[in-house]
Order: structure tokens, then sequence, then C-alpha cells
């Protein structure tokens, strides 16, 4: 109600209050003589007239001047109603001057009941609105655009209309036959009025109501909206809505996933199910952002067992009820052995395997958070390097058929001891690949996947919610992002296409620079960014400065000569590897200075490998970091090749 009452023009508001009070001041009027004098006694001369007409424009022009109509009604107070009642008592009095001056009939009391029926009419009915306001007798309902006017949009406006929350305020469409007409009594617009509807309704929230919206479509959708900073939501999936799970009018916040997005690619059902179905699968660090989602993945392909292995029992009861809830919805019997250890336990690693007889292996067990392993050198090579070696010596005693790593894009000439652990850890792997065991060693790298642990995006989100500011390390950074499932799709078929030491590199598509994505997803939750240009801003931008080791961009690739495979978006890489005695060597270095404790020394011995490690990270980005063609390497540091004892190059597919 007080919606719809906000929505009419001020011109028609302001004669609406005029024309009101008019036909309040004339009631009083004649209802003061009518009960002084009775109906049959009440004879109007033109004094009469004369004076009706003076108290009439004198009561108007009092309450105008004053500013009355400029109130707002619904919150009209008791100094408002006094400073009503006080103009009152002067058109009152105007009323005895005017019977003086035009010679007419004014009986003294009817000046005072004219007061009374006036005074109740005009600030008793202001009084009165805003009392039942305030006890919101009516319903508030927030204003909403509606994106689309097909169906969904019409469904979606006649649910909104019969809700107390929303009031559709308007349509936009991009059809040019729909501009200008009326859907639902709500008139469509084109998307070029979105800043015209902002004027006339002020900020207002936008629900998109497209079926079956593309990635695409949704990003030049948002890129339309997010230049005016309005909240954006949208209808749930349609399957869910048509299942009965959820309600046209359940709107949710637009994922930055969707901002971000490309269209998904199908996966290549063969590649997900060959190193799976049937077989017993283990995950190494079950409880972690790409582990639980590929214990999701993986529970679709149908394993004859399903081992989830964490350090952390929080994580791992999670994922474990998280899947046993899923397998009961869908009356399946796939065992879920969930078993608590660290990958650095070799024996453990070996009595597992054996015990449950594990064929593929998907070891995503990491310490990732780099500044975190950048002051905890110690345990970021003790889980990233040893741990990986253990758990793979363990796979080739008893004879895993297939090993695949996660690995990352900061693998690759690192500038921090997390990225050279996990440098190291492939060179390990690369190493035990040619030896003489049936075991494959695969192991796959991607960037930053949005909404993992340590993401940015759940943290922009925080921060935002908090009021800011957005703490950002550097203006120029810039990131690849992918979504959690794509990741983990793409790393189970690039593990099935591996045939031994093989280093896969996802495509994770344009790279996105971390302020511009700070200021999208501010303006999508309806904010503003402050700053000198916009000093009433709600949310300010603050640079921290790059952390330890942090680089301003990331790379995929060492070599610049990727390969493609059978999957459009999975390339396999051209990489260097070292032989094992000169991998054993290194390991051997390490478990020394592990035990003397000597981080100095573990340092160096990062620096002294082959990894191309540089702790200074390059301060300006590479032109090839940013084209259209994400999977190539920029220029970048030295890699030391000319330190790498018996280093080699081969095609690792071949």
């Amino acid at each position: 109600m007080i919606r719809k009452i906000d929505l009419i023009p001020s011109s028609a508001k302001l004669l609406i209050a005029l024309t009101y009070d008019a036909f309040a001041v004339g009631f009083a009027f004649f209802l003061a003589y009518f009960l002084r004098l009775g109906v049959s006694n009440f004879d109007v001369s033109q004094a009469e007239v004369s004076v009706f007409i003076t108290v009439t424009l004198s009561t108007m022009v009092l309450l105008y001047f004053s500013g009355t109509y400029r109130s707002v009604i619904r919150y009209f107070n008791a100094k408002s109603t006094m400073k009503v009642i006080a103009l009152v008592a002067i058109a009152s009095i105007i009323f005895v001057l005017a019977g003086y001056v035009f010679d007419a009939f004014v009986p003294r009391s009817v000046p005072i009941v004219f007061f009374a029926v006036a005074s109740f009419l005009i600030a008793g009915a202001r009084a009165s609105f805003g009392i039942i306001t305030g006890e919101k007798w009516f319903d508030e309902k927030e204003g909403v655009v509606i994106y689309g006017a097909g169906s969904t949009g019409r469904q979606l406006a006649n649910t909104l209309a019969l809700g107390n929350q929303y009031q559709p305020l308007a349509f936009i469409d991009q059809k040019s036959r729909y501009h200008g007409r009326e859907l639902a009594g709500i008139n469509i617009h084109p998307v070029k009025d979105i800043g015209k509807l902002v004027k006339r309704f002020g900020q207002y929230k936008v629900l998109i109501a497209i079926d079956k919206v593309t990635q695409t479509r949704m990003k030049e959708i948002v890129a339309s909206i997010e230049p005016y900073a309005l909240e954006l939501l949208t209808i749930p999936n349609m399957a869910d809505i048509v299942s009965g799970k959820r309600k046209i009018d359940q709107l949710r916040e637009v994922s930055v996933d969707e901002l971000l997005g490309r269209e998904p690619v199908a996966p290549i059902p063969e590649l997900l199910s060959e190193n799976i179905f049937g077989k017993v699968v283990m995950v190494s660090g079950a409880g972690g952002s790409i582990g639980k989602e590929l214990c999701r993945q993986i529970i679709h392909q149908k394993p004859a067992k399903l081992v989830l292995l964490d350090v952390s029992e929080a994580f791992l009861y999670e994922i474990n009820q998280e899947l046993t809830v899923y397998l009961r919805e869908i009356d399946s019997d796939i065992p879920l052995i969930p078993l608590i250890g660290n990958v650095q336990n070799g024996m453990l690693m070996t009595t597992i395997f054996h015990t449950q007889k594990v064929q593929t292996i998907y070891h995503a067990a990491a310490y990732k958070h780099v500044p975190l392993v950048e002051c905890n050198v110690i345990a970021g090579i003790s889980n990233n390097v040893l741990g990986t070696y253990e758990i793979a010596q363990a796979a080739i005693f008893c004879e895993v058929e297939t090993f695949v790593l996660i690995s990352t894009d900061k693998a690759v000439r690192p500038t921090n001891v997390m990225g050279a652990t996990k440098r190291l850890a492939e060179l390990v792997l690369q190493s035990l690949a040619p030896r003489d065991h049936d075991t494959r060693f695969v192991m796959v790298r991607f960037g930053n996947v949005l909404g993992s642990s340590g993401s940015v995006v759940p943290l922009f989100k925080r921060q935002i919610k908090a009021g800011g500011p957005i703490t950002i390390t550097h203006p120029d950074i810039i990131r690849y992002f992918m979504t959690i499932p794509e990741a983990a799709q793409l790393v189970i078929q690039a593990g099935a296409m591996g045939k031994g030491g093989d280093v896969f590199v996802l495509d994770m598509g344009d790279p996105v620079k971390i302020v511009d994505l700070a200021v999208n997803m501010t303006h999508l939750m309806g904010l503003t960014i402050k700053n000198e240009a916009n000093p009433d801003g709600d949310i300010e931008l603050k640079y921290s400065g790059l952390r330890p080791g942090e680089k301003l961009y990331e790379e995929l690739l060492i070599d610049d000569h990727a390969q493609p495979t059978r999957h459009e978006r999975i390339l396999t890489a051209n990489e260097r590897f070292l032989c094992w005695p000169d991998v054993k060597v290194i390991l051997n270095n390490i478990n020394d200075a592990m035990r003397a404790e000597d981080t100095d020394k573990l340092r160096q011995i990062l620096l002294d490998a082959p990894l191309a490690y540089n702790p200074e990270p390059n301060v300006e980005p590479s032109t090839k970091a940013t084209d259209n063609s994400p999977i190539t390497a920029p220029e970048a540091v030295d890699d030391q090749t000319d330190k790498a004892p018996e280093l080699k190059t081969v095609n690792v597919n071949v």
C-alpha cells in the first residue's frame, strides 16, 4: 500500500491534498452553521458566500505557504499536528473578521465549531494516517523491477503481488516488441531506461526472471545493470520450481561464478567414469573445498567404494554426513569409508591401500594458503612434498592403478614457499612415473576456485556485508577463476587421459582484475564504492600491499608448447623433469633439514632445486597474462635451468 502511494507523482499527490483540504474547510464551514441554526433556518446570502470564499482561500494559503504540503504524511507527528491546528485557529479568526467586513451573519459559536471540525478533518486525518502506517497497518512492500517480460516474469509479478514483501514497479526486457506495452498492468521498458527508472523510483532491486538463461546471457545482463549499483536477485532453478523444491518467489543472489563464468562444456562421459566406475576410489583431503566436490562428482560415477581421507575430524564428518544423506536420497548402496589420517604417514597409507584395495587416488591433501605456508615452512614442505612422496610410494607398493595430484598455477615459476612445494611435488611424481611399477601418475594444475576456503569471493562478501572496507593487496593484481564443480570435473577427466608423468593444465578462461571483481560484487549487492569521485559511497577499497611471495599474476605453464587433448578445456604441458636419483638427493637433504628443524636450510634447498623459485614477486603483469589465451605463459624471471642436475625435457604423452 505504502509503495503504491509512493509511486503516485508528486503533482498528483499535491492536487489530492489540496482538494481534500478545500472540501474539509467547506464541510466544516457549512456544518458549523447547520449545527448552530439547523438546516431549515440557514439561509445563505451573498455576504455568507463571501465569508466562505475568504475563509477557504485563507486556510488554503496558510497551509500551502507554511510547508504543510511538503511534509511526508506518513511521518506526520505531534509537532506537525499542532502546527496545522494553529493555522486553523488563525483561519477561524479570519472567519470572525470576514463576518464584520462583509456584514455577514456569523454567530459567535460558528467559528468555534468550524475550528473544531476543520482541525479534526485536516490535522486529524494526517495524524491518523501517520499512526496507521507507523504501526504497519498497511503492508510495506519493497519496490523491485523485473528483468524479463515473458511468461516467467508474468508469473513472478503475479506471485509477488499476492505476497507482502515486494511490489513490482516495472518490467525490463531487451525485446523491442514489448517496449511501451504493459504486462499484468505493469509497464515494460527497454534496458536503456534503467537509469530513468532509478531517477523515478530511487534504488531498487532487479529480479531476473528468465528461464534457462545461459552464462553468456547472464554476463550481459549483469554488465547492463552493474554500473547502477542495483542489488541483483534471480529466481531459483526452473527444475527446482517444477519439482516443488523451491517457489518462484524464493529469490537468491546472483553468484559471482554467474558473473565471471563461461558457458559450460559438456564432459566426456567415458573420461568421467574411466577411473571411477566400479573401482575403489580414495580422495585425500576429502574435507577440503576441492576434495568435497571431487567426492560429489565421484559418487555420480558409481564407484565400488569411496574412501574419504582427511586429517581433520570435523571436515571429514561434514563430507561423510553430506554424502550419506545424498546416497540415502537416491537409494544407493555405495560404501563410504571415512578415515582420519595424515598422508605423511607412509605406513598408514600402505595399510589403507592394502586393506581397502584402492585403485584410484585423487590427492587433494595440501596446505594451500600462501601467507600461512610462507611462515610455516616446515609444515608446508612436510605436507606438500614429503606427504606426496609417502602416499605415492605407498600407491606404488600397493599397485594402485591411477594417482592424480591436484596441483596449482602457483607451482609455475613460484614466488612463494607454497608454490615451490607444489612444483617439487610435481617433480617427485614425474621422477617416479617412468620407474618399474604399474601406477600411472598424473598432475593437474588450475588457478583460483570460486568459493573455496581462502577465496577472495567469500571474504569480499563478508567485508561488504560488514560495511567495508574491502581489503585488496594491489590495484593491479589479476587472477584466473574457475567454479568448484567445473574444476573437479576437469580434474577427473584429465586424470583419465594421463599415460604416466603427464602434467595437465585447465583452461581457466580470461584473467580477472581483483579490484574489478570487488567493485562488481559491491554493485551487485546494491552498494556503491566510496572514493574521491564518490565521497558519499558505501564501501571503501583499502590496498594492503602484496603479501610475502604473492604475485601480481599467475601462470599455468612453464613452457609455451601446450598440446590439445580430447577435451577442449584441458591441455597437456611439455614439462622439464628430474631423474629419480636427483630427486632422491633433494628429498634426503629436506629430511636432514627437517630433523634439524632448520628453516633457513629448507628455504635454501627450495632455492637450489630446479623449481625456478624466486621469492621476489614480479611487479608488472605480463601482457600475455591478460590476452585471450590464458594458457600461454607470460614472460617471467629466469627459470634457473642451468642449476638443474641432469635436467631433461620430454614430451610426457609419448
